[in-house]
């Protein structure tokens, strides 16, 4: 008959393995793998771009292997330095550092080791002296000049501090062509005005929490009408300039169709929120203008990778 010191042994090899997988989830978890994503979706395009067609395969790999490890220790030393903000807010309350699935030390360790492989790694496997100082730029502007300067004492955090969320297409056109050009800069730009319209509405429906841990975020601290002109102005200025990229990169009539489209539409939404922000609607509808921005910059960034493949004769010269 089996004791109770031998079931015990019994469920040890059981439990070692489901902590070790609960650990790896929660060090995960903290590079926010969703916002990854969407910054190696517009790495891949504009990699595409500069190479005129597909780059080689190890390249590729190699530099969103390089954008994913940058990007995630980023968001590491973002959630290692806001983990008191994080917990004072209800949509933030069970990331790893707040329930204590990870702990403060491990995650600075592991932000360290992140940035650094990934600075290493652009400079030695994908061969770009440029691509890894621009890492470094990119490294820095989120988990310094945004999170520890701008975050808690300007409106226009996001503005500013979104600019390290545009290096992605800057670092890999450099991958490329180990040089810039203004094809990546307009290309960083479209993202930079793409920013706001786009972080703003998930910052008005989460306003309550901003206001709670003392975030000013412009919403929270302006009137939604205000902040909708801004939108407005912003989004403006992105459609402006993603059809000034047609003219400077030689793309397609395609390219230019799917962008002044896209930017119409998304332009539309936000002037609706303005409307209704006018019209003192309590319903915004400010989460449909949130996902819509994403499915946005998908189109846009996805006709820049097509582009390439298309005829000469389709040119916009």
């Amino acid at each position: 008959m089996p004791t109770a010191t031998s079931e015990a042994h019994a469920a040890v090899p059981v439990a070692a393995p489901r902590r070790v997988v609960s650990v790896v989830a929660a060090y995960v978890a903290l590079t926010k793998p969703r916002i990854i994503e969407l910054l190696l979706v517009t790495t891949i395009p504009t990699m595409v771009l500069a190479a005129d067609g597909w780059p080689s395969f190890g390249l590729l790999l190699g530099t969103l292997v390089g954008g994913a490890l940058s990007a995630g220790g980023a968001q590491v030393f973002n959630s290692y330095l806001d983990r008191d903000i994080d917990a004072v807010m209800k949509r933030t309350r069970k990331r790893p550092l707040v329930t204590g699935a990870a702990s403060p030390r491990g995650a600075l360790i592991f932000a360290w080791v992140l940035s650094i492989v990934s600075t290493l790694w652009f400079w030695l496997v994908v061969g770009s002296w440029l691509a890894a100082a621009l890492n470094v730029v990119a490294i820095v502007g989120y988990a310094v000049v945004y999170t520890m300067i701008l975050k808690r004492r300007t409106a226009q955090n996001i503005v500013w501090g979104g600019m390290a969320g545009c290096m992605p297409v800057l670092i890999g056109w450099a991958a490329v062509t180990h040089s810039l050009a203004w094809t990546p800069v307009l290309l960083f730009l479209i993202i930079f005005f793409w920013t706001p319209p786009h972080y703003w509405p998930l910052s008005m429906k989460f306003k309550g929490d901003y206001e709670q841990a003392r975030v000013p975020m412009l919403p929270v601290v302006a009137p939604v009408r205000k902040v909708a002109v801004e939108m407005v102005g912003y989004a403006a200025a992105m459609v402006a300039t993603s059809l000034a990229l047609a003219w400077v990169a030689n793309m397609t009539w395609v390219y230019l169709g799917v962008a002044a489209v896209t930017g119409a539409w998304f332009l539309a939404g936000c002037i609706r929120l303005y409307r209704r922000s006018k019209a003192g609607e309590a319903k915004l509808r400010e989460m449909r203008l949130f996902h819509d921005s994403i499915t946005y910059l998908s189109i846009v960034f996805a006709a820049v990778m097509v582009d390439p493949f298309l005829t000469d004769v389709l040119s916009v010269r």
